[in-house]
């Protein structure tokens, strides 16, 4: 039976939950802001969003994909910083697979329905946010506690980083 739902404008449809946001430093603090929901299908649309916000401090993004695993995205002139939190989830998302062809890494061949009998690894930069106050082995510990969903992992970064307050703002007026 076919559906009858009402057309949805293209940049906005997205069929995974979760959010994007975009963090920038700034000389007055850290700002958090709703990125469009395009951003958890297609890598190049959420670096695309982030490098028209233009700022003169950092700027990263931070992706939680269906509460299964994170991206942290960094836009620099040679190219995106990355991290993902699982790299498990290319098996089942198209955005890990842009993730891992970024980083020049193998997509793992591992079989769907074995998927949750592996343990998830991280891939890309730990030291992503390093010169912001996130140390490498700091974001390894967080990374690495898998009993956590991402939502809670990027939490914990947002508190470490300080701008968890800004976080827990826009994740309230997106209803998360």
């Amino acid at each position: 039976m076919a559906s009858m739902a009402k057309p949805v404008a293209e940049s906005d449809y997205t069929d995974v939950d979760g959010f994007a946001v975009a963090v920038v430093l700034s000389e007055s603090g850290w700002k958090v802001t709703a990125l469009k929901p395009s951003a958890l299908d297609s890598l190049d649309d959420a670096e695309l969003q982030l490098r028209e916000l233009r700022a003169a401090g950092a700027v990263f993004g931070l992706l939680d994909v269906d509460d299964e695993f994170f991206i942290i995205v960094r836009p620099s002139p040679s190219g995106a910083r990355l991290l993902i939190s699982d790299a498990t989830a290319s098996v089942d998302y198209d955005i890990a697979v842009d993730v891992l062809d970024a980083l020049n890494v193998d997509v793992p061949d591992l079989d769907p329905d074995e998927i949750d009998d592996v343990d998830p690894w991280e891939e890309g930069d730990l030291a992503i946010l390093a010169d912001l106050g996130l140390p490498d082995a700091v974001m390894s510990v967080i990374v690495g506690d898998t009993d956590l969903y991402a939502d809670e992992q990027l939490g914990m970064i947002a508190a470490r980083l300080g701008c968890a307050d800004q976080l827990a703002a826009v994740l309230d007026d997106l209803g998360h």
